[in-house]
């Protein structure tokens, strides 16, 4: 459980590194551990991360046509490899949907990649 914890804490710093805001240690919070040559959770030997933001369109909402302001940002514990990581959840505010929790709360695995998007995606 301690891996899912450092691994959760290393993403939720990712995640403030995207909205520019400042990081863990430059708030005083200790960690153990030096950071790596960037600072990021790419810096982890095996993971990887890919990001992407979509705008189109200007104006009013016109459902199904935009304008669109998106994104998503996925995490891959492995990389590219099919290799499970151990893996637990919490709810933080009870809001929004954890698609397969219910796989990780049956058998403490992440199978797949760790999917960031807005609320309503």
């Amino acid at each position: 459980m301690k891996n899912t914890f450092i691994f959760s804490i290393i993403l939720l710093i990712t995640c403030q590194a995207y909205a520019q805001k400042p990081r863990a240690r430059d708030l005083g919070i200790p960690l153990e551990g030096k950071t790596g040559k960037l600072n990021a959770i790419t810096d982890v030997k095996g993971i990887e991360v890919g990001h992407t933001t979509l705008i189109s369109g200007e104006g009013e909402l016109v459902v199904g046509e935009g304008p669109v302001r998106t994104g998503v940002t996925a995490i891959f514990p492995r990389g590219k490899d099919y290799d499970p990581v151990f893996a637990g959840w919490y709810s933080l505010n009870g809001n929004g949907e954890m698609t397969g929790t219910t796989w990780v709360e049956e058998s403490g695995f992440l199978e797949g990649p760790i999917a960031i998007t807005n609320t309503h995606s």
